[in-house]
């Protein structure tokens, strides 16, 4: 079975209360009919990706509040890994359902850490799909939530990260804070390095593919929350997967169907774009 997250948008509000018949999938352009349905029932598997980079450390109080508001939308089952990154990702602590240990563990091993170096985005998201390519595989969704200021150095090519995150059945969404002080600090990278610029739609563009999002938001704290509340609240769509090559990738569009897509005509249905074929 190919699973598919969506949520539904229009004028950037999510509309909710959509049932099975609601949604037409199609894979390579053709129509599949869906075998099962589910809204926002399923626990969760999170990666928190923290940006820990020097530029980050003019907005680490905003990213602690944050944190704590954020993981109020966790639920008992849900299990959560943290990792940090600057010139290279780490593993700060493996998946947990003990919630009251990741509360401790940002407070302890990520907010009171050493802020400072380069900031390799493309290359840490990809090292966390393939953090969830190592996992055995469930009927948990998969999600990455990475908090960074944006700013930092292209490293990967952006085909080869979403492949993975296509393999390895997980949404990207990015959380982007920001103050006053940290829009200068952005502004005078700009100047200085505009060729090595990762530009918001570098990130933007990958979490895009994979069906997932990226809010901006100098109040870190509602919008982490809203990060977590839209991660949690997608519907699952899953319909028997094709005949093709191992390996291959194929693509997905998933729409509103029949009348609904009349009566909401600047309603856009957000999904991954594609999945890679598995070897078995």
């Amino acid at each position: 079975m190919v699973r598919v997250d969506a949520e539904v948008l229009e004028d950037g509000r999510v509309l909710n209360g959509f049932g099975r018949d609601d949604f037409r999938v199609l894979d390579e352009g053709k129509p599949q009919t869906v075998r099962h349905f589910s809204a926002g029932e399923d626990p969760l598997d999170l990666i928190l990706l923290f940006d820990v980079s020097g530029s980050m450390q003019v907005v680490v109080g905003e990213v602690a509040a944050a944190s704590q508001q954020g993981l109020q939308e966790l639920r008992a089952g849900d299990r959560v890994c943290i990792m940090t990154f600057h010139g290279k990702s780490q593993e700060v602590a493996g998946f947990t359902e003990d919630l009251d240990a990741v509360r401790k563990t940002i407070e302890d091993n990520v907010l009171h850490t050493q802020f400072g170096g380069g900031t390799r985005i493309q290359a840490s998201v990809d090292d966390a799909a393939l953090r969830f390519l190592r996992e055995p595989r469930s009927e948990r969704r998969r999600a990455v939530l990475i908090i960074t200021d944006n700013v930092g150095l292209r490293t990967r090519s952006e085909e080869s990260v979403v492949r993975h995150f296509w393999e390895a059945d997980v949404v990207l969404s990015g959380l982007i804070v920001y103050n006053a002080k940290s829009r200068t600090l952005h502004t005078i990278h700009l100047i200085m390095a505009p060729d090595a610029m990762l530009l918001e739609a570098g990130m933007k563009g990958i979490a895009e593919k994979t069906g997932g999002d990226a809010i901006s938001a100098e109040d870190a704290g509602a919008a982490f929350q809203e990060s977590m509340r839209r991660i949690r609240t997608r519907y699952s769509l899953y319909y028997e997967q094709p005949a093709a090559k191992p390996g291959s990738t194929r693509s997905i569009r998933v729409e509103l169907a029949g009348e609904l897509s009349r009566q909401h005509p600047k309603a856009r249905v957000r999904a991954r774009r594609g999945y890679v074929v598995p070897n078995s």
